[in-house]
């Protein structure tokens, strides 16, 4: 297959294949992909010191590793507002040691950034924007005195908002990782006017599309990489126009055939190489 892409490397996010490592190694064999977004949750489950030490005998290029916390709920917008990422307060002393454990990890690994939802910013309550901004700081404060950046990852608020918070905090070791989708699926704007904005804090990004609710309040829908409103070329060129250098890492979160989802954002991107080298259209 060798879906190789010029312009940026293109990786895959290991959660995306609902395998075991085992299996991720399969897959990114019959990709011809050594490039992995590494899921660190496997880590802290049974059987982690045997993951990590699988994952360290791959030759693979780790373009990030990515956390998530337990107690978070995808059931509904509502319920993971309520639970995501380091807000809620009863989860925060575990939370942050889980991150101190990543950062550990990540920086073990010799992999640049760590990637993680720090769950819906926005917010009325001024305590509680305080306390999300010390948390922030203490977690970007860990990977820095580690040699890693901390990227948060979009959608869960608009990219104006995320923008505000990155220039009040204005810490080195805090940037982005952008995934389009998640800007529809939480119906928080365009993703490519989002790039524009968020262009300088962008370390990472998520191959990722979806088409917009019609249900205000409601998720929209995932769908393969380039059939859902992102617009692939707008979005990539915009990238190439902010000066994005890092790493496109495909990710696949529905559908019953993530493989073969994933060959098909793979091949696209490839395309999409292709024709910026000859200048033609995406």
């Amino acid at each position: 297959m060798n879906p190789k892409c010029d312009v940026w490397p293109v990786a895959v996010c290991s959660w995306s294949l609902r395998t075991d490592l085992a299996g991720v190694i399969r897959a990114l064999h019959q990709l011809e992909i050594d490039h992995v977004n590494l899921a660190l949750r496997p880590v802290f489950a049974e059987g982690g010191d045997a993951y990590l030490e699988g994952v360290r005998r791959q030759k693979w290029t780790i373009s990030a590793t990515t956390i998530g916390f337990p107690q978070e709920d995808y059931t509904s917008l509502e319920s993971i507002r309520a639970t995501g990422g380091i807000l809620p307060d009863d989860c925060w002393p575990k939370n942050q040691q889980t991150v101190a454990r990543a950062a550990e990890i990540t920086a073990e690994l010799g992999v640049r950034f760590l990637t993680m939802h720090v769950g819906f910013i926005e917010s009325e309550d001024a305590a509680q924007a305080r306390r999300v901004r010390d948390r922030l700081v203490s977690l970007a404060d860990m990977a820095a005195q580690r040699g890693i950046m901390l990227l948060m990852e979009t959608g869960q608020e608009t990219a104006a908002s995320l923008r505000e918070l990155l220039e009040e905090l204005n810490h080195p070791a805090l940037g982005v990782n952008f995934d389009p989708a998640n800007m529809i699926l939480y119906d928080k704007g365009n993703p490519v006017e989002a790039v524009r904005t968020l262009g300088p804090w962008i370390k990472h990004v998520h191959i990722k599309d979806a088409v917009r609710t019609k249900q205000p309040g409601t998720w929209g829908t995932e769908v393969p990489w380039g059939d859902g409103e992102v617009g692939p070329e707008g979005f990539l060129k915009t990238l190439k126009e902010v000066g994005f250098a890092g790493v496109l890492a495909i990710e696949r979160e529905a559908g019953n055939n993530r493989l073969g989802d994933i060959k098909l954002a793979a091949e696209r991107l490839a395309k999409a190489s292709h024709l910026f080298k000859s200048g033609g259209s995406l």
